[in-house]
């Protein structure tokens, strides 16, 4: 058998050199418009002996808590799957690993119930693409990943946004009710379980009053990318739905839990006949490579608990930090967190990159709450010391932190 000369260093070198370019472009163009106005209205040019950034570096460098990625990487086993199949990477017509049937496998289903994507995100608008035509009616909560509700705008769809309750948790009988009064208009139904950004999830016993009372004939898609985080007696996979033949969607991603976010592979998993619907829409590009190490990741299941237990470990221990700094921390089952900074938190981000830890977006109408991945053990000690020095002690939140 041949074997690959590509090194774990060298592969994890090249991707993280491509995901560190490809991260900071929203910070480096800030940056750098910032300064081409400067100049335009006759501000000072930049010191031609100041020190050379290195943009690169500098990513590598920071603690990176804004994106809600795996920090440990890809496990050895997926690597090594990976690496062992770039002798066909000038190649169409490779040996197929079965990436499909072995989905279908591990989650109890057919083949044909399944839809390889490249990431979720393609999962999200192939499902825009298909079952929002114009002025088509989309509910879903508020806020939630906000990705759908930009596809929806791109489509000419209509949003229909329930707002969170007070506990921030999502309002399931007033998405039943919005869709309800709309029934002839809506064309899609969304959630997010756990919900990102705010990280709590949808009761079992809620996704089931939904489904029973939506007509069953407007599809649900129930987007899972964080379930693997979730230890929570409250909480249930949908795929059973898909089952029992309902109009359900489910999407999954290998980018959270097996690390492989900047190679992008996804799935969703639903009937046939909506698998069918969708599947035109598709771009069908996925590597070589990835659909090794999916294959890998599935059987990995060691890692996935292993990461999975630390993620609560560090979670768990940072939340309650903070709560106990006395700030509110919505309690999570994801691998991130939100935390009132009492404060539109629309300047701090860069208060907390200028001390070397990337922090997440914001997400209206929460503005006063900053979204924060967990971390390795040393960036979420990095972080901690970064928001003691940042933000004023408060009152001891009586909110509870960390995972239910």
């Amino acid at each position: 058998m041949q074997k690959s000369n590509v090194t774990r260093r060298t592969f994890m070198g090249g991707i993280a050199t491509a995901l560190g370019v490809a991260s900071l472009n929203p910070f480096e163009l800030a940056a750098q418009g910032r300064g081409q106005r400067g100049a335009g209205r006759g501000g000072a040019a930049a010191d031609p002996n100041a020190p050379k950034r290195d943009p690169v570096a500098e990513y590598d460098k920071a603690a990176k808590l804004a994106n809600n990625e795996n920090p440990y990487g890809p496990s050895e086993t997926v690597l090594k799957a990976m690496n062992d199949v770039w002798k066909y990477s000038n190649r169409y017509g490779y040996p197929d690993p079965g990436i499909r049937q072995i989905i279908a496998e591990h989650h109890g289903v057919k083949p044909e119930n399944v839809l390889i994507s490249a990431g979720s995100g393609e999962i999200l608008k192939v499902v825009d693409t298909t079952y929002l035509p114009a002025h088509k009616y989309f509910v879903g909560p508020d806020p939630t990943y906000d990705s759908m509700y930009r596809y929806v705008t791109e489509s000419k769809g209509m949003a229909l946004k329930i707002p969170l309750r007070k506990d921030y948790t999502t309002d399931i009988e007033g998405m039943i009710r919005a869709t309800k009064i709309h029934a002839r208009d809506v064309g899609l139904v969304y959630l997010c379980n756990p919900n990102n950004p705010t990280g709590n999830i949808v009761p079992k016993n809620e996704i089931k009053k939904l489904l029973d009372n939506v007509p069953e004939e407007i599809p649900v898609f129930i987007d899972e990318a964080y379930h693997h985080f979730v230890d929570n007696p409250n909480y249930e996979p949908s795929i059973k739905y898909v089952l029992e033949g309902r109009r359900v969607i489910i999407a999954r991603t290998f980018s959270k839990i097996a690390a492989l976010a900047g190679m992008r592979l996804g799935f969703a998993i639903a009937p046939p006949d909506m698998i069918a619907e969708m599947n035109p829409q598709m771009i069908g590009s996925i590597s070589s490579l990835v659909k090794y190490g999916g294959v890998a990741a599935l059987k990995d299941t060691a890692t996935e608990q292993k990461v999975k237990m630390i993620n609560k470990q560090l979670r768990d221990r940072t939340t309650a930090e903070l709560t106990a700094y006395g700030y509110e921390v919505i309690p999570s089952d994801a691998n991130f967190f939100m935390v009132n900074m009492k404060t539109d938190i629309a300047p701090l981000g860069a208060k907390f990159q200028e001390k070397g830890v990337l922090v997440g977006r914001k997400f209206p109408p929460m503005d006063n709450f900053m979204r924060v991945s967990v971390g390795s053990d040393e960036e979420m000690k990095r972080f901690t010391a970064a928001f003691k020095e940042i933000m004023p002690a408060g009152k001891p939140s009586t909110t509870a932190a960390g995972g239910k």
